[in-house]
């Protein structure tokens, strides 16, 4: 055993109505109450709500977190245009980025980047529910980042949704997860197609 700590920062950015706590809640529940890890989650928003800018921060490791607040995100998921734009400069070197490619279009990206899209409105809508593009992203982060194991997340999002709601969201996180796994074995492109 090396001693080193094994912990992640991740910062999931939207706007208001896209659910991004919901997804940030979802994946440190994936890692805490189904994997036995550590996780906390800050969340901001402006005072708009709905259609403002918000952010949750989510911190994974294997020990207690003493500070929760992500400065350096090795994840960043960009669920629109303002939140690659405020938070895209913050990732850490190597980092990866993770968005909605219908939503956000890259530019001046640095080059040490891993960048991966998915049309996750429009897998929300081909499913009838906008509403879930933020369970069909946290699939995507699943199967992207490995950060959370599918079973724990898949479980996360079982015991987060309404009642009533678990196969629609289910099946969201099924699309998203999906969506990642090819895109990883075709080689990662940054623009995918649906």
């Amino acid at each position: 055993m090396s001693g080193q700590v094994n912990t992640s920062e991740i910062r999931i950015a939207g706007f208001g109505g896209q659910g991004v706590i919901l997804a940030g809640m979802i994946l440190g529940k994936g890692a805490t109450i189904f994997e036995n890890r550590h996780a906390t989650l800050v969340q901001s928003f402006g005072p708009e709500a709905r259609g403002g800018s918000c952010s949750a921060q989510v911190m994974l490791s294997d020990e207690p977190i003493a500070y929760p607040y992500v400065s350096r995100p090795r994840v960043l998921v960009a669920m629109s245009q303002d939140a690659f734009e405020r938070f895209a400069p913050d990732v850490a070197p190597g980092g990866t980025l993770l968005y909605e490619q219908d939503l956000v279009k890259l530019h001046d990206l640095r080059p040490d980047l891993r960048t991966f899209g998915i049309p996750a409105t429009r897998i929300a809508e081909e499913l009838r529910r906008k509403m879930v593009l933020n369970i069909v992203m946290v699939g995507f982060v699943a199967a992207v980042t490995g950060l959370v194991g599918v079973d724990a997340a898949r479980k996360a999002v079982m015991d987060s949704v309404p009642k009533g709601t678990e196969h629609l969201n289910v099946t969201a996180f099924d699309k998203g997860y999906d969506y990642g796994r090819k895109l990883l074995v075709g080689g990662g492109a940054a623009e995918g197609k649906a």
